[in-house]
């Protein structure tokens, strides 16, 4: 007991835990606080939150709309404050009204509608409450009541945006001389229902679950068992500025077997591969279905936006997932203790890695936050330190915000990349601050977790084409006579090599553009490439597995295509 008292105090020692976490700029799941205005000599800003924070169009008959205005240097809760609140969606307003609150803190119910026959969909909004005698034309409810608005709210999936002007605050008679306004952000889930028919012609079931927007033009590819969709979106990069993230839900059948528990994936954005942190797969929500969660931040949005061109449609985000080979993963767990009594919090922590990471690599270790009943914990602001056997840290990390501390980890799982320069043992220390932008608690605690690490391993540098890039052709069947031939060593390299080089360039064998290594042609072709051969021609792997390696041999100017 001692031993591990001592540890949690070094853990301690390494993060620094404020006294006040004050609540300031930062999206949250189902809320998002506005940047803070000068005001009386104050930082005053707005949050907004929903209660249930998750929610699927169809799914709830009312939803609590909370908006606090406060100043975010001594979080403290302006009072008696007139609320102007517009709800936008897709450049459409939905509603419009004045509100005032006594204590600051404006609960709204909000009652979706879909029946509308309006062309303005404004106008078919109506509201609950009385006005307030000393606020005219604002909206109050004595009471533990809620003022109300009904409509065409929440009706579909998508970004919403709640605009918030202050118009009186401190007492309702003081009206500002200039308006306080603020831009704040929620996202509604909505289920699309796909089917796709694989190569052997079985129909699977995939749901989308969109939170930006309704998605279309759903594909299957059977050559790659890859799932492609896009939606609307404006790739202006003032737009793409307030967008805090993107998030998609792909969910497939275990049983379908490239996507089955296990299976790593890869993700992208108009062509554009997107980082490990923002594909997330989770097997643990549903036993039979596995939810990949595409998490496109708005650092990501804003490269893939600064990368297009004149040329490229700037009205559509294209994704597209990729299954690849299943991954045996090394993990560990622990629980979390709080940092006062070192008690025992309702927090586990999983930590997972690919064994084939070893030293010298930056390792990316998967993260995963559980609660007693062993569903993930949504929204979870953590940071991590990482100590070899000598107690020197070797990397922290607790976000990118000093005042609002803590990487969020939206749906409970996490992948950041941690370089480790030597084979031993390692602690990696966890600390949750709390969840969702109020740092709720109830699952904040320490803890560490004891990892050994070896020697780096080969890792598979091939990657699938993005979804811009054309499927390979269907290879003619007389060429994998060839390629077991030269597999069984009855043809020798150049001999295969000049067989394919000559497939290439009559357009009888076709390939994804490739972009040509600098080498002479003369280098040894790897022992993979042969297997793969040998292989493809016993028919255990596709004719798109078969070109990836030719691909290698093109990047690596081991076989030199002439246009």
């Amino acid at each position: 007991m001692v031993h591990k008292f001592l540890l949690l105090v070094t853990i301690l020692g390494i993060f620094t835990i404020p006294a006040l976490i004050p609540d300031v700029f930062g999206h949250g799941l189902g809320g998002d606080v506005a940047p803070p205005l000068s005001f009386g000599g104050m930082e005053v800003t707005v949050s907004t939150d929903l209660t249930p924070s998750d929610i699927t169009v169809g799914e709830v008959e009312d939803v609590n709309m909370k908006v606090r205005f406060f100043d975010t240097l001594t979080d403290t809760t302006l009072e008696k404050v007139t609320y102007r609140i517009e709800i936008w969606q897709a450049g459409e307003l939905l509603a419009r009204n004045l509100f005032y609150d006594l204590d600051g803190e404006l609960n709204v119910k909000i009652k979706p509608k879909e029946t509308c026959n309006e062309v303005e969909l404004w106008r078919c909004s109506t509201y609950g409450g009385s006005e307030h005698v000393t606020a005219p034309g604002a909206l109050y409810v004595e009471g533990e009541g809620r003022p109300s608005i009904t409509g065409p709210i929440f009706v579909q999936g998508g970004l919403y945006n709640i605009r918030i002007d202050i118009e009186g605050a401190t007492n309702p008679k003081t009206v500002l001389t200039e308006l306080l306004s603020y831009d704040t952000f929620v996202s509604i889930a909505q289920e699309q229902n796909f089917l796709v028919q694989t190569a052997s012609a079985e129909e699977i079931p995939v749901i989308v679950k969109t939170y930006y927007d309704e998605v279309e033009n759903f594909q299957f590819d059977t050559s790659d068992n890859s799932i492609y969709f896009d939606m609307p979106f404006n790739w202006n990069p003032e737009y793409v500025d307030l967008v805090q993230v993107v998030h998609e839900e792909v969910r497939v059948p275990k049983d379908f077997a490239p996507y089955a528990e296990g299976k790593q994936f890869k993700g992208y954005v108009n062509g554009v591969e997107v980082d490990q942190r923002a594909l997330l797969n989770d097997p643990y929500t549903y036993e039979d279905t596995n939810i990949v969660h595409f998490l496109i931040t708005n650092a990501e949005l804003m490269q893939i936006s600064e990368a297009m061109t004149a040329n490229d449609d700037m009205t559509t985000m294209k994704l597209k997932l990729v299954p690849q080979n299943e991954v045996s993963k090394t993990s560990t767990e622990f629980y979390l203790v709080d940092t006062e009594n070192f008690e025992q919090v309702p927090t586990t922590v999983n930590i997972a890695w690919d064994g084939r990471y070893g030293a010298g690599d930056e390792i990316p270790f998967e993260i995963t936050f559980f609660d007693p009943s062993r569903n993930l914990i949504k929204d979870v602001k953590y940071a991590y330190s990482l100590l070899d056997e000598n107690n020197e840290v070797i990397e922290t990390n607790s976000g990118d915000d000093a005042s609002n501390p803590g990487i969020v980890s939206t749906e409970g799982i996490d992948i950041p990349k941690i370089y480790v320069p030597d084979e031993g043992q390692y602690r990696l220390d966890i600390l949750v601050y709390g969840t969702g932008i109020n740092y709720d608690p109830t699952y904040a605690g320490i803890g560490s977790a004891i990892i050994e690490i070896g020697p780096s391993l080969p890792k598979d540098t091939i990657t699938p084409p993005g979804p811009e890039v054309e499927p390979p052709t269907a290879i003619p069947e007389w060429i994998k006579n060839n390629a077991g031939w030269w597999a069984n060593g009855d043809i020798d390299d150049n001999s295969f090599v000049q067989g394919i080089q000559y497939l290439i360039k009559e357009g009888i064998m076709k390939i994804p553009p490739t972009t040509q290594g600098a080498g002479d042609g003369g280098n040894e072709i790897p022992d993979w490439i042969k297997n793969n051969a040998a292989w493809w021609a016993d028919g255990q792997i596709d004719d798109n597995s078969f070109v990836q390696g030719i691909q290698y041999l093109i990047k690596e100017g081991i076989m030199k295509i002439e246009s």
